[in-house]
């Protein structure tokens, strides 16, 4: 079969010839159809992250966000991030597997979606809901899913001011829901282009943060809650001074280096600052089910496999519009 393989980090991806996977007990064979590029892979590929390199095995397929076909019953299936759990842990039982310590990590611990094949857990593939293709699917196994649990957790109100910071892949997945959960949307980002996706994708208001910091307009706009999509340390430091007193700012966005955070508007306002990782099966398949009945979709772009190195790239310097799916 054909595959992206990471061999080295700070390396091109290797385009290989391997042989098929032949599943083992409680797992399945996937044919994939599409395999949605997440920016967390370029991190992995670069080597940016410690945590991740002493995580990952190399030679590596990656992809963690798929979508295919059980080639034993033809059931459409999706594989988030979270490829395993124990069931077992404090976290597992207590409805929080995202955070199980023996977590097997989909494209990181085990091969991914970069491949014509896979095999996976019975337990932990995902039906695709009818009335989504793959290619909108794929995505949603974890921009869509981390969106979605970002302002779950955060414990947005029908009619409240959420501001969206960054409207790329997840970004503008996050104005969706946010929208369909009836949230006041504000979309924050530095490209013209992307703001105005954002308004196709339904922001009520939107701030390009290209020039002045936006805080000022975002304290006058009320937000009672911030969700940092974007990759910046810039956007962290807006969204703690733009966020109204008593409001909440969700860490999604995960930039290179870590946050420094000016702490007087943090303890003078009483924020709350909450980190958000991908989800539980259960927001997978809440997440799917909500986009099958509403409409939400991902701004999908798709590459042939082969161009996986071209699409690094172009993540790299932020030159994508949605998310980007690799078709193998």
């Amino acid at each position: 079969m054909n595959a992206a393989i990471l061999e080295e980090y700070g390396r091109p991806l290797v385009m290989a010839d391997r042989p098929k996977p032949e599943p083992g007990p409680g797992e399945v064979l996937l044919r994939v159809e599409a395999c949605g590029a997440c920016h967390s892979d370029v991190h992995l590929a670069d080597g940016d992250w410690e945590a991740m390199k002493k995580a990952a095995k190399l030679p590596l397929v990656m992809g963690h966000e798929v979508a295919g076909v059980i080639e034993a019953n033809n059931a459409r299936v999706g594989v988030p991030w979270l490829g395993w759990s124990c069931g077992g842990c404090e976290y597992c039982r207590g409805g929080r597997e995202s955070l199980c310590q023996k977590q097997k990590i989909t494209g990181v611990m085990t091969d991914g979606g970069y491949a014509q094949y896979m095999v996976a857990p019975f337990t932990h593939v995902i039906r695709i809901p009818d009335g989504l293709n793959s290619s909108e699917a794929a995505p949603l196994m974890c921009a869509g899913v981390t969106a979605y649990k970002a302002i779950k957790s955060s414990g947005l109100q029908r009619g409240q001011r959420v501001a969206v910071f960054g409207a790329g892949g997840l970004g503008h997945l996050a104005i969706q829901i946010a929208r369909q959960l009836g949230a006041v949307v504000c979309a924050i980002d530095v490209h013209a282009a992307k703001l105005e996706m954002a308004k196709e994708c339904g922001a009520h208001e939107v701030m390009d943060a290209s020039g002045e910091a936006p805080e000022k307009a975002l304290r006058a706009w009320g937000a009672e809650v911030a969700v940092v999509t974007a990759a910046s340390v810039t956007a962290y430091r807006s969204a703690v001074k733009g966020v109204k007193r008593g409001g909440t700012v969700m860490v999604v966005g995960m930039p290179a280096r870590d946050l420094e955070l000016p702490v007087i508007p943090i303890v003078g306002g009483e924020l709350r600052i909450l980190g958000s990782a991908v989800g539980t099966r259960q927001d997978v398949r809440d997440m799917l089910a909500l986009a099958a009945r509403t409409g939400i979709r991902c701004h999908v772009e798709t590459q042939p496999l082969e161009k996986v190195n071209d699409v690094f790239a172009r993540l790299r310097t932020g030159d994508v519009m949605g998310r980007i799916v690799l078709t193998p």
